[in-house]
């Protein structure tokens, strides 16, 4: 049985089931779509949200370097990535990637792991949408009733609880709707992702722009605020901290991984869309992080809309900006929705293909050739908890699985650079095994930050995963399957 669950996929098999394309998925995406794929992921509620509560609570002015130190983590992780993604052109990210290294069982945990992360990713996303959606409508005189643009299940971080309200509408709608346009293709659904992304950049240069005539730079000092006496209340320690709050802002580039077997050149372009996205959203990132804070002293910005804060500080000079700020941040928040269900979606399907989830789940849409029955089996069971959960319960969720998911893909390289030294490399990590050991230690670090009841609800949910593994993944795996008949 230990032997069994731990058979590979060979890369050989991985490239010869690209070449055949029996999943039939269409290859429309170019390097462009996928930078801003990435893009559209990374740049959302990182930069419209959290900037503020980070440098708020933890890292002040510093919250630059905050930055800085989280991109340099997820450099290591995306320089792994970039590896897996250009030898292997298959849909899946990191549960393709430990399936070619690991074995089954570790892919199964992975793949299993990647569906709640984009999953109440993407749901949590949806409820800060809503929120956005609702303050933006209040400025054109427009009410929701309560009952319907609320969740209905509070958390108090001990307890749950009523609030009187029915469904969060909004969430539920904006899920809905980009699931509706993820079936009708790849194609069209990048092309609205490129609008919106678009968008959003250009409300980000602008605040950038018109903003920084209005910073003072007496609120940057001091830059690196005192610790308070307790770890990760300012000091370096704070500056540690922050870089772990802000870590998941970058995550966008894992979801252009799951998109491989829809790129046109993945073996050239992945790596291209990868590192690109990163480096353009951190250098957004600190911008808007130093024009923020230079306008509004670090201790008053613990607030959800931190840029309409730093406008209202301009004395009005700058009150045009505020509904465009609010539409920028809509259509950012937006985009990070389709692209985590497109992601999700594509995990989903690619275990399917391979038989460890039931076959429907494996199908493609005659005309549309798109996942269509995993894209509205996600979308669907996504609005449903975006409709029901909060936020901040929501927001727990999410980010274990994906820092499980690069110790893994960092750990691959590693394995595979002394299984097959001589596989053939579109794009090859530098500096192995010092960026991949890199990135396994900062992610262990953060991932034992983590409070003890997101490993709780991590180890509820991996029972689950293990349950159908057992019971049904391994009994229809195709990898066990075809071991057998050579046996």
């Amino acid at each position: 049985m230990m032997r069994e669950i731990f058979r590979r996929k060979s890369l050989q098999e991985l490239t010869a089931e690209a070449e055949r394309n029996e999943h039939g998925l269409k290859r429309h995406l170019t390097a462009w779509n996928l930078v801003l794929l990435g893009v559209g992921c990374i740049v959302g509620a990182g930069i419209f949200v959290i900037t503020g509560t980070a440098a708020a609570l933890y890292a002040g002015p510093a919250l630059v370097i905050s930055f800085l130190l989280s991109a340099v983590a997820c450099a290591f992780a995306g320089l792994c990535y970039a590896e897996f993604a250009s030898m292997i052109p298959i849909s899946g990210s990191a549960y393709t990637y430990s399936y070619a290294t690991m074995g089954e069982f570790v892919a199964w945990i992975i793949g299993w792991d990647l569906i709640l992360e984009y999953m109440f990713g993407a749901a949590t996303v949806a409820v800060g949408w809503s929120g956005y959606f609702d303050s933006f409508l209040q400025d054109l005189g427009v009410t929701l009733p309560l009952a319907i643009r609320s969740n209905p299940i509070g958390f108090d971080g001990h307890h749950f609880f009523w609030t009187g309200s029915l469904i969060n509408l909004p969430a539920v709608g904006i899920v809905l709707l980009l699931t509706t346009l993820l079936v009708t293709g790849i194609r069209e659904s990048t092309r609205v992702n490129n609008l919106i992304v678009a968008v959003k950049v250009l409300v980000i240069l602008l605040f950038i722009g018109f903003g920084v005539s209005y910073v003072d730079t007496s609120n940057w000092q001091p830059f690196i605020p005192e610790n308070t006496g307790s770890w990760g209340h300012f000091g370096w320690s704070g500056i540690l901290t922050g870089a772990g709050v802000i870590f998941f802002a970058y995550i966008g580039f894992d979801a252009i991984s799951t998109t491989s077997q829809e790129a046109i050149n993945p073996r050239r372009d992945m790596p291209i869309g990868i590192l690109v996205s990163l480096a353009v959203c951190t250098v957004l990132y600190i911008a808007v992080s130093l024009v923020l804070t230079g306008i509004v002293p670090y201790t008053e910005l613990n607030v959800s809309a931190p840029i309409a804060v730093a406008i209202d500080r301009t004395n009005q000079a700058l009150a045009w900006l505020a509904p465009v700020i609010k539409i920028g941040a809509l259509a950012g928040l937006t985009s990070v929705i389709l692209v985590l269900i497109l992601g999700q979606s594509r995990i989903f399907f690619t275990m399917a293909s391979d038989g460890l989830l039931w076959k429907p789940f494996a199908k493609v849409h005659r005309r549309y050739k798109t996942p269509h029955v995993t894209t509205l089996a996600a979308g669907g069971f996504c609005a449903l908890i975006a409709g029901l959960l909060p936020i901040g319960l929501l927001g727990e969720m999410v980010s274990i699985g994906t820092l499980l998911a690069f110790v893994i893909v960092c750990a691959g390289i590693l394995v595979l650079r002394k299984k097959e030294p001589h596989a053939d490399r579109g794009f090859r990590t530098p500096w192995v095994p010092f960026v991949p050991i890199m990135g396994i230690l900062v992610c262990l670090v953060e991932m034992a930050a983590l409070p003890l009841d997101t490993w709780i609800r991590l180890l509820g949910w991996m029972a689950m995963g293990f349950g159908i593994y057992f019971l049904y993944g391994i009994k229809h795996s195709k990898v066990q399957r075809a071991k057998q008949r050579i046996q």
